[in-house]
């Protein structure tokens, strides 16, 4: 009769366990850094797309008041004092216009104007704001 030897001792290294669980261990980690970085992409991404719109509507904006002056076929036709329906449609979010939006018309010459859309995200509140100028000139 042949006398069996137990399998560590017919092995001359030491059996090595637990290495397949580091190896998951590892991809896990390499993986979870992977989706990390993916969702701080996605998060970018959608606040510079959030930017993105808020420069369109300001663009949209000053064309609107841009196409009054011409209509009026004068700078003074839009006004955009104080609690005037310019200021009030910059600032009102739910009809095209900015957060915390503000509209300035100076005007240059006899039949050109500057005119600047204002605005602060609330996402960059401690930063300062942006703006939109264009100049417009009256035939």
């Amino acid at each position: 009769m042949k006398r069996r030897l137990p399998l560590s001792a017919s092995s001359g290294a030491p059996r090595q366990s637990g290495f397949a669980l580091l190896e998951v261990l590892v991809s896990i980690l390499i993986f979870s850094f992977g989706v990390l970085g993916l969702v701080g992409l996605q998060a970018r991404a959608i606040s510079l797309s959030t930017d993105a719109e808020d420069r369109n509507r300001a663009a949209l904006l000053a064309n609107d008041i841009a196409s009054a002056m011409w209509l009026g076929k004068s700078v003074s036709a839009v006004d955009t004092s104080a609690g005037s329906a310019w200021q009030k449609r910059a600032a009102d979010q739910t009809n095209g216009g900015l957060p915390n939006g503000s509209v300035t018309v100076t005007a240059v010459g006899t039949n050109g104007a500057d005119i600047v859309i204002s605005w602060k995200a609330p996402s960059h509140l401690n930063e300062s704001g942006s703006s939109f100028t264009t100049r417009v000139t009256l035939p």
